[in-house]
């Protein structure tokens, strides 16, 4: 009876605490609460995302994850070099800006193809193939970053080249037991027969610094198809468990055919004698009409955001007639067997929902300081959001942080004291644009780790029966909607929705409805719990938070929405933690 009362206690004064903050539910993962299944490994609130990354071409797609931000560069029209910037693999909102136009009338000053981004000895440097208008002055160039921030200025270093000086493009550099390789594609003589895969030794990353060795020529019959000219190009580099791979592009990159090979050196070998080089038969990843993907190849490999996934950015074209025409940037996860060899499996289609790469959504708070600073939010509109945070306090008492948003009031928050990492969520504003974050503890017995903003996004789910998804300029968030027609069976489903700790949680739907009359739906977990929700007549696109509360299980989860009653608009779902113990 004693234990009861106390509990009983403790809830009330948590509520009061909650409801005088303005605040949503708040709950910590402690000794004291042991009744709660914890997810052990939670890495971030999951979901799914969809190809293509950009909503706009982007061929030749160069990735990389560094420092909680993926970065990209591609062919932009073959007249400068832009980079985007975002905090997931998806691209749709990153931020953009061009880092560096060429002076006009010199050798580099038009058809800049292929931008390659790497971080090198510390430093960001950016290859590129270039000419003066003529095809058979394409040669290879670079650009060293100014500051830390691949987003800044870059200068100039000129052409990187061999001794040969012959045409060059999609060249990159290879890092390999503490040494430097450069790798191209490349003509043997002066004549557009076959496009070749080369690689030399460098001193820098701007010097070559000895011979280059053919590594490769386009002698499979795949890797024909569309020539003559025959192809090896887009050439990228894969590590994997001691093991280093040229991934190259094979066919013409004009036609359907163009494909993704591969070359994989002996495990310990120089990399500058041919023979320690094995070349694969087959392409690992090729057209499939039946997904509705055509031409993939130039690719580039990135990590998860916790490094423990390696992903796949192609770009790829929706018909066999595109051409160069409609490539953009796609992701998929790799896989490999028990042998050390890819099984990466055929490409996805555009309504594959894809689970996210593990950490995705998990931004972590630089170390030391007493205010965490997360920029880089995106929002469509003005808004709120639900926010969760990670955070420590091992002090046994609470204390307490402010939440500040943009120009908006800081939110007072109360931190838990508890053991290890703790989990609280909020709701907090935000405006339409870019937004910064910035949490501030008071004294320094406790700390913010990260944040995430637990949203699903309706375009990214599964439709089913009774759904489909549509892209729509007038969405709250995002680049789209489900629509949810009227009958019995399954209309959407969020997969890979994925909480900390096991209890009752807000489901909150921003939904519209123009039926004319109240619309009823049902919201359902792949465990059987369900609630239904009322969506109130409105306008088409007059999108309006309903919320259901709904048990989740610690750790991933699968939400299905059926059974609606009269046709609904489904812009997004965000999650968060209900007062319901």
């Amino acid at each position: 009876m004693q234990k009861s009362t106390h509990m009983k206690i403790r809830l009330a004064a948590a509520v009061l605490l909650v409801v005088a903050i303005g605040l949503g539910a708040w709950f910590a993962m402690t000794r004291n609460n042991e009744e709660a299944e914890v997810y052990a490994a939670y890495n971030g609130h999951g979901g799914t995302f969809k190809n293509t990354l950009v909503p706009f071409d982007t061929p030749d797609p160069s990735v990389v994850y560094k420092d909680g931000y993926y970065y990209m560069t591609f062919t932009h029209n073959g007249a400068d070099v832009m980079v985007l910037k975002s905090r997931t693999i998806d691209f749709k909102q990153a931020e953009r800006k061009t880092v560096w136009y060429p002076d006009v009338g010199t050798a580099y000053s038009a058809n800049l193809w292929a931008p390659e981004i790497q971080y090198l000895q510390g430093k960001w440097y950016i290859y590129f193939a270039a000419d003066d208008g003529a095809n058979e002055n394409h040669r290879m160039y670079a650009l060293e970053a100014d500051t830390d921030d691949p987003m800044g200025s870059y200068t100039f270093k000129g052409q990187v080249t061999d001794e040969t000086n012959k045409w060059a493009i999609d060249g990159l550099a290879m890092e390999l037991n503490g040494k430097l390789y450069f790798v191209w594609s490349g003509w043997e003589g002066e004549i557009n027969i076959q496009q070749n895969t080369y690689i030399a030794p460098m001193s820098d990353p701007l010097t070559i610094s000895g011979p280059r060795v053919l590594l490769s020529e386009p002698d499979l019959a795949w890797e024909k198809a569309g020539g003559p000219p025959y192809i090896n190009e887009g050439q990228s580099i894969l590590h994997q468990d001691g093991r280093v791979h040229i991934v190259y592009s094979g066919a013409g990159s004009w036609t359907p055919f163009y494909a993704l090979g591969m070359l994989t050196l002996e495990e310990g070998a120089d990399p500058l004698i041919p023979a320690n080089w094995k070349k694969a038969e087959q392409p690992f990843l090729k057209m499939d009409e039946d997904a509705g993907v055509y031409g993939p190849g130039h690719n580039s490999f990135v990590t998860s955001p916790d490094g423990e996934e390696q992903w796949i950015v192609y770009h790829a074209t929706t018909a066999p007639t595109d051409g160069w025409s409609n490539r953009r940037a796609r992701a998929q996860k790799l896989a490999w067997d028990a042998d050390g060899n890819l099984q990466l499996g055929k490409p996805l289609s555009l309504d594959t929902a894809i689970p996210v790469p593990a950490g995705t959504g998990v931004f972590k708070a630089a170390p030391g300081g007493k205010e965490a600073v997360f920029d880089l939010i995106p929002s469509k509109v003005p808004t709120v959001a639900a926010i969760l945070l990670h955070y420590r306090n091992d002090s046994g008492e609470a204390q307490e942080a402010s939440i500040r948003a943009g120009s908006a009031a800081p939110i007072s928050i109360s931190l838990p004291p508890v053991d290890g990492t703790g989990y609280t969520y909020a709701d907090i504003p935000l405006e339409a644009g870019m937004n910064e974050i910035a949490i501030a503890v008071d004294g320094d017995q406790a700390s913010i780790e990260a944040i995430e903003l637990p949203r699903y996004e309706a375009e990214n789910a599964t439709a089913l029966t009774h759904g489909t998804i549509e892209e729509n300029a007038f969405t709250t968030s995002g680049f789209g909607y489900a629509v949810l027609s009227s009958g019995e069976e399954e209309a959407l489903r969020f997969d890979n929705v994925i909480v900390p700790v096991s209890g009752v949680y807000q489901i909150r739907l921003q939904a519209a409805n123009a039926a004319g009359q109240a619309a009823k739906l049902t919201v359902r977990t792949s465990g059987g719990k369900s609630d239904e929700i009322v969506i109130p007549s409105g306008g088409r696109n007059d999108f309006q938070p309903q919320t259901i509360s709904l048990q989740l299980s610690a750790g991933p989860n699968t939400l299905i929405l059926e059974h609606a009653t009269d046709e609904v608009q489904l812009d997004y779902i965000d999650v968060t933690r209900t007062l319901t113990p």
